[in-house]
């Protein structure tokens, strides 16, 4: 498989999150990876629209998709805010856990940026040969 790179804008409001999922699932639909791919994308869209101001009037999130045989890419860029995207300790409060998630199931992840936009992104690592066997055993 060659390496292909693929971007969307997506307005940053909560109804996107679904939109953004959607995008990873219909792009990456052959790929073992989808599913860890799918939630990570929700956990770093979801931020995107409740921590930064891409969630102000006329904000968007940027969702990039880079894939190579062996790994598959994805990065979130918002339009920045005041506080930097952390890990936090798990509590019983139901927020808060998006970025446990995302370093649990992501071989790497990371910030760049700085207030005034950022990118989360996270690496997933494929084996190439279970990867174009899964490609070929759909239809």
């Amino acid at each position: 498989m060659p390496a292909w790179r693929l971007s969307r804008h997506f307005l940053g409001r909560p109804a996107s999150v679904t939109e953004a999922r959607r995008f990873i699932t219909t792009t990456l639909g052959a790929w073992p990876v989808v599913e860890s791919a799918e939630l990570i994308v929700s956990e770093l869209a979801t931020n995107a629209v409740r921590h930064t101001a891409s969630a102000r009037f006329g904000g968007k999130f940027i969702v990039s998709i880079q894939a190579e045989p062996d790994q598959v890419w994805l990065g979130v860029a918002d339009e920045g805010g005041p506080g930097l995207p952390r890990l936090v300790r798990p509590s019983d409060d139901e927020g808060g856990r998006g970025l446990l998630l995302v370093a649990s199931l992501a071989d790497n992840w990371g910030v760049y940026g700085n207030q005034a936009g950022r990118t989360v992104w996270a690496l997933l690592k494929v084996d190439p040969i279970a990867a174009a066997a899964q490609a070929t055993a759909r239809p």
